[in-house]
């Protein structure tokens, strides 16, 4: 029975919480990636309310498993394009593809604690990013998308806070993961500016080089009013088409995609007086890729001469829009931020099969476009007081959320269809409406409590969703200081995720001739795979547990951590019943449990006073189906990232960054046709590792530069297909390329 919500009593309940109140006016300790406690550094002069940071992630500084990411950082390794290129370098953090399919292999997201790209919550200033939203849904749950790291140019951040755990249970939905906040530069008092350059060529020719340009400025118009603006222009260009024609098992196993952004934002704030501010941004970004050839099952389709041809080509093009309203309280009792946000992203691709081995290949069917739209309002209240010795930091909060996807590409109506009558009819099936919608609201407190050395945080989340009804998420943190150097910490939450608009919409279907089929059914036409309105929302326990020693020049910490997983949407293969045809309809379901836990360690030493040496481990013990023993998703056994950072001088400066990937095992069992892979096919990444080196000098105030080379041992790998032929061998490593950077301050 669905359970509805007064639209009266929720509309009461956001008028309270718009009321003024959100942060702690009293500073509180983040934990750095170092797992150091210390205040976050901001710009000078950054137009924030009492120097406090309004941020995401700000109730999380009890937690062990959260990193900070800061301009500085950023400078000294530059990414190619993708934000993801650093990110990844912080514990727990992976890149990996939607699912352990191998589909869409190069387009690697980021995945936090093993739980995979789809459960970590990407955010932009504190709000959602979730145009892959706007992509098709595969059988096997990958998309054709590059995910959300890459609609903010590198130099336009000012930090990138990364929340793993228990702690990340409180922004409802996608979060079982982790948080991923990425936070842009603020306007500052001073008018301020800044044009940045950044060049980088691979020394394999077949390898896509990167060129980026980007632009900041910002600072007070008048007294009470000042603005921030960026934007950029980012190509990275296509692997040649045959770049692992060498190593590939299939017709047309294609390289690294290339893609071409352009950027714009800007924001504007007005102090109205001590107590209120206000501030509006926009922002417009557009990625067209630069076609490599790829489809999902890695086999040019059904026309492996019209794949090629399309090479170089643009064949997708994602604009993501936002409009963003904001207020900000300070007041003697407590602080408030409340925020409208609107999201508008169009998907433009050309048209791809929806059957068979040519699903997900771009076929001569013409072009369409898939529209989503997110309307967002939330509103936090954060209250201090203390009640004796007892100091509380007691948050309220509220949200609000309308979806609408409207993909008429991946609702076309098809030759597999059936004729929709009598017998030859699918239940609840009609392709005239492609549009689909979503309500949803969430209340949540959170009461973060200081007894002496002791710091616990309960929290308690509320959702409601119009399709799969109500939702609690409980959650209890604990910090306590043992010593003055050693402190023990942990937590345990319950975090959900609502299935998406694609597994949910009845109207949205897929079709196997019958090799897509399970094995255990008798193949007579072939199966259906049907969205289904009756899923259940994903559920995960999520625990952990460390220890965080802090000696001032030197510190480490480790932190055990483990989720339990159960409903995890996938792909049926019960049958509901057959259409006359002989076809067999399944729909999407609920499947078993699952289990991830793992270790992250992190060392951190000041061997001199310029000289930093900074190491930080990630090691996964348990990853799989506990029904299927196969992985959620395919990532190292374990990672190492280790950096040294030398201050030689005041203008010169060199780091020397290595990772190193442990064994990356090959799924064994296909769970949609329900059969082992070819032992031919299981083919382990055996562990390799990358070490990159760079060097910077500041000439003066004004300009600095910094040159380097990725992979200095050129350990290059080569995809050799999907899952199904190529086992974890799935993706492209590119070698050895030097870049440069030059940044321009004004």
């Amino acid at each position: 029975m669905q359970c509805r919500t007064s639209p009266n009593s929720l509309a009461l309940a956001f008028v309270a919480l718009a009321s003024p109140a959100m942060m702690a006016t009293a500073a509180q300790a983040e934990e750095q990636r170092t797992g150091e406690v210390l205040e976050v550094p901001v710009a000078d002069n950054a137009l924030v309310i009492q120097d406090t940071l309004i941020t995401a992630e700000r109730e999380a500084r009890q937690a062990l498993g959260s990193s900070i990411i800061t301009a500085d950082d950023i400078k000294r390794h530059p990414p190619s394009n993708d934000l993801s290129d650093i990110i990844r370098r912080e514990p727990g953090v992976n890149l990996t593809g939607n699912s352990a399919s191998g589909a869409r292999g190069n387009n690697r997201q980021i995945d936090l604690r093993g739980m995979g790209p789809e459960n970590t919550l990407i955010l932009i200033d504190g709000k959602p990013s979730s145009a892959r939203n706007a992509v098709r849904y595969g059988w096997n749950g990958d998309r054709d998308t590059r995910g959300e790291t890459n609609w903010v140019p590198a130099e336009a951040v000012e930090r990138i806070e990364i929340l793993r755990g228990p702690a990340a249970a409180r922004y409802g939905s996608g979060a079982m993961g982790g948080v991923v906040n990425i936070l842009t530069k603020r306007p500052t008092d001073e008018l301020k500016g800044s044009v940045s350059l950044y060049t980088q060529l691979p020394e394999d020719s077949a390898e896509g080089a990167s060129q980026r340009a980007n632009f900041n400025l910002g600072g007070g118009l008048t007294d009470n009013l000042g603005f921030r603006l960026f934007g950029g222009l980012a190509k990275t260009d296509a692997d040649d088409l045959d770049i692992n024609a060498s190593h590939a098992n299939s017709a047309l196993v294609a390289g690294r995609e290339g893609v071409r952004n352009k950027d714009i934002n800007g924001l504007l704030s007005w102090k109205l007086n001590d107590e209120h501010r206000f501030e509006a941004s926009a922002g417009y970004s557009r990625q067209g890729n630069i076609y490599a050839g790829d489809t999902m099952n890695s086999n040019g389709g059904s026309d492996v001469a019209l794949i090629s041809s399309l090479y170089g080509h643009e064949t997708n093009v994602m604009q993501r829009s936002t409009y963003d309203l904001t207020h900000l309280g300070d007041f003697t009792w407590g602080t408030s931020k409340t925020t409208l946000a609107y999201e508008y992203v169009r998907n433009w691709r050309l048209n791809e099969g929806l059957a068979g081995g040519p699903e997900g290949a771009i076929n001569d069917s013409g072009a369409a476009m898939s529209r989503l739209r997110n309307t967002r309002l939330n509103s936090e209240v954060n209250l201090p007081f203390a009640v004796g010795s007892t100091e509380h930091v007691l948050t309220l909060g509220g949200e609000y959320l309308y979806e609408s996807l409207n993909d008429q590409g991946s609702f076309r109506p098809q030759s597999f269809d059936p004729s929709g009558s009598g017998s030859d009819a699918i239940s609840g099936f009609d392709r005239s409406e492609s549009k689909m919608t979503a309500r949803s609201y969430a209340l949540f407190v959170e009461d973060n409590i200081v007894i002496g050395d002791t710091t616990v945080t309960p929290g308690l989340r509320f959702d409601h969703h119009e399709m799969f009804g109500d939702n609690f998420s409980p959650s209890l943190n604990l910090s306590h200081k043992l010593t003055e150097a050693l402190s023990v910490k942990g937590g345990i939450a319950r975090a959900y995720k609502v299935p998406n608009l694609y597994q949910s919409n009845p109207n949205y279907l897929l079709y196997s001739r019958g090799q897509g089929c399970s094995v255990e059914q008798t193949n007579s036409g072939g199966c259906y795979l049907q969205g289904n309105a009756d899923l259940k929302p994903e559920i995960s326990v999520n625990k952990e547990i460390g220890l965080l020693y802090d000696r001032g020049t030197w510190r480490t910490s480790a932190t055990y951590f483990r989720n339990d997983y159960k409903n995890k949407i996938i792909g049926g293969t019960d049958v509901l019943y057959a259409i006359n045809s002989g076809r067999r309809v399944t729909e999407w379901e609920n499947a078993g449990e699952a289990r991830v836990e793992g270790i992250e360690g992190n060392f951190f030493i000041e061997l001199t006073p310029t000289l930093d040496w900074n190491t930080n481990l990630t090691w996964m013990l348990d990853n799989d189906n506990r029904e299927t023993g196969e992985p959620l998703s395919v990532i190292p056994e374990y990672t190492v990232n280790t950096t040294l950072d030398w201050r030689a001088t005041e203008q010169l400066s060199f780091q020397v960054a290595g990772t190193y990937f442990g064994k990356q095992k090959s799924p064994t069992y296909n769970y949609r046709t329900q059969e082992n892979y070819d032992q031919a096919a299981q083919q382990d990444v055996e562990a390799y590792g990358l070490v990159d080196v760079s060097a910077g000098y500041k000439f003066n105030a004004n300009y600095d530069v910094r040159v380097g080379v990725n992979n200095v041992f050129d350990k290059q790998i080569l995809r050799g297909g999907n899952a199904s032929s190529s086992g974890a061998n799935t993706y492209n490593q590119p070698g050895r390329a030097v870049f440069a950077a030059l940044n321009i301050n004004f």
